[in-house]
């Protein structure tokens, strides 16, 4: 063998590749479906534009303005309360006493006002501390006594119930209040709470642009602040939140207090629209709050859910229940469709949970 031979390197076989690394499902970048299935209002966005499409057919009084108008309005007094029951459910809990809470904000201002012949403002003023103070007790005991929710606003809600039944009798020796139509600050804060304005020819409730407004500031503080944060944290788990510094029993409190505000506003709108309260109502309210959470992607069991998904909610409640009237049907059906609109949203939003989260 020659000298040449023996420098001659020896030919060699490059490696067979290896099989083709996967992806980490962690860091993969999901499809854009999945991500917006992530989003929790987005079942609930084509689940009202379906409810929509439906009665602009099977009801063609709803194409016409005013009735739009009208739809829009019941929509809004269900969304404002359902907005902060939203944020409540969110951070892990939920309030039973929501509905009659209502009524207990606008009875202690009508009666405070009329007994007492006092600008009527005086009485808005007493009715929203009485609000916050109900909603500071809620949070307060489920935080004391570490009680679910549930209990500690039922306990709430039957108290009120019998609050609002035997006071107004004690104080009117009726049922309902008497008329602050023709009192001193009436006017004014009819303007405020339940005043109408014409666009288009048609009139609008001041309750749809307020119900809109408190949408905005609500997705605002879920998503840009620190106390947003707080909400989904301790809705999520509230032993790590506290072990990461979070102030739980201040954020429970405060999203109770949150309801206690919704509940003043709405009781005001109803008080300045109709001039009177009934103290009966109220009873089960609170239930039509808590289904518009739910539909709107909000989960029982917290830390999870959004601010815009509770509007396309109410709006499909509104929908619904002045849908049934304009397309003439028996409107004892309409318990029924809100039955199979939560029942059709949970099966939904747990649908979306698990495609989202499928690798």
């Amino acid at each position: 063998m020659s000298m040449a031979q023996q420098a001659e390197p020896a030919a060699t076989t490059p490696p067979a590749p290896g099989p083709a690394k996967q992806k980490d499902g962690r860091t993969a970048r999901r499809p854009l479906a999945l991500r917006l299935l992530a989003r929790p209002e987005v079942g609930v966005f084509l689940g009202a534009v379906a409810v929509l499409v439906f009665f602009l057919f099977a009801a063609p009084p709803v194409r016409d303005g005013s009735s739009m108008a009208n739809i829009l309005y019941q929509s809004s007094t269900i969304g404002i309360m359902a907005l902060p029951v939203a944020l409540l459910m969110i951070g892990g809990e939920f309030d039973l006493s929501a509905g009659v809470a209502v009524v207990t904000s606008a009875l202690t201002a009508s009666m405070l006002s009329y007994q007492l012949t006092l600008n009527v403002w005086m009485g808005v003023i007493v009715a929203l501390v009485v609000s916050l103070a109900v909603g500071f007790f809620n949070g307060w005991m489920l935080v004391k006594t570490g009680l679910p929710s549930f209990l500690v606003t039922l306990g709430t809600f039957l108290i009120l119930q019998g609050v609002n039944l035997a006071v107004t009798k004690l104080v009117t020796g009726n049922v309902a209040t008497d008329s602050i139509a023709d009192m001193d600050g009436f006017d004014q804060a009819k303007a405020l709470f339940a005043s109408s304005f014409e666009v288009g020819g048609v009139q609008v409730k001041i309750t749809v642009i307020w119900w809109l407004v408190f949408a905005a500031l609500a997705t605002w503080v879920l998503l840009r602040t620190k106390y947003g944060n707080w909400i989904f944290a301790v809705g999520g788990n509230k032993e790590s939140a506290r072990a990461v510094g979070v102030p739980v029993a201040f954020t429970k409190i405060s999203l109770f207090m949150l309801v206690g505000f919704g509940a003043w506003f709405v009781g005001m709108h109803n008080l300045f629209s109709f001039n009177t309260v009934q103290s009966g109502e109220g009873v089960g309210q609170e239930l039509i709050y808590i289904a518009a959470a739910v539909i709107g992607g909000c989960l029982l069991t917290g830390g999870y859910g959004s601010a815009i998904g509770p509007v396309f909610g109410a709006f499909m409640f509104g929908m619904v229940q002045q849908g049934i009237v304009y397309a003439g049907w028996n409107p004892d059906w309409f318990k029924a469709f809100l039955g199979v609109m939560l029942l059709g949203a949970v099966l939904i939003n747990l649908w979306v949970q698990r495609t989202a989260t499928r690798r």
